[in-house]
């Protein structure tokens, strides 16, 4: 099987990325979560609108399939104190079902590490719902270790905003 052709998302992408992120939602079984607009996406990945230094936080890699994208991985990076160096964080890695079993999932996966390896980068690493076990699965088969001993932590609206209100 010849490998799928990896490369980085263009500004055209950008409808079917949201498109993309969406059925990642759903599949997630949290549809009404994915509220990101095209705008908002095109802003991240491309013109820096998003960000203080105006330069683009977020990138991402997809791979064309025979009727749009077949899948796609967005990330940006991270920092560990503990190791003084950069790494990746995965936000999204999604393949199509019809697309599934062609190792795009892998390809993408290996693309994001070979990306950490020429940058210099610590470590990739990513989240993943703990009743995906196929995810879990081809995770650990990639070599990925578990963090259990780790649990996540987040704010958002208005624990977000009273937290805020506070400084």
């Amino acid at each position: 099987m010849t490998p799928p052709a990896i490369r980085a998302a263009a500004p055209g992408d950008v409808p079917q990325i949201v498109q993309l992120i969406r059925e990642l939602a759903e599949y997630e079984r949290e549809p009404q979560a994915a509220v990101a607009t095209e705008e908002q996406l095109a802003a991240a990945l491309f013109d820096g609108s998003a960000t203080p230094s105006g330069q683009p936080a977020v990138y991402g890699f997809v791979i064309d399939g025979e009727n749009g994208l077949a899948g796609m991985a967005l990330w940006f990076l991270n920092f560990s104190t503990w190791r003084g160096r950069h790494g990746i964080y995965l936000e999204d890695l999604y393949v199509r079902p019809g697309y599934r079993g062609r190792g795009y999932g892998r390809a993408l996966l290996a693309r994001l590490a070979k990306e950490c390896v020429e940058r210099g980068y610590g470590r990739l690493e990513w989240w993943v719902l703990d009743w995906n076990t196929p995810a879990i699965d081809f995770y650990r088969s990639q070599g990925a270790e578990w963090m259990g001993d780790w649990t996540v932590n987040r704010l958002t609206g208005d624990a977000l905003q009273r937290l805020a209100e506070q400084d």
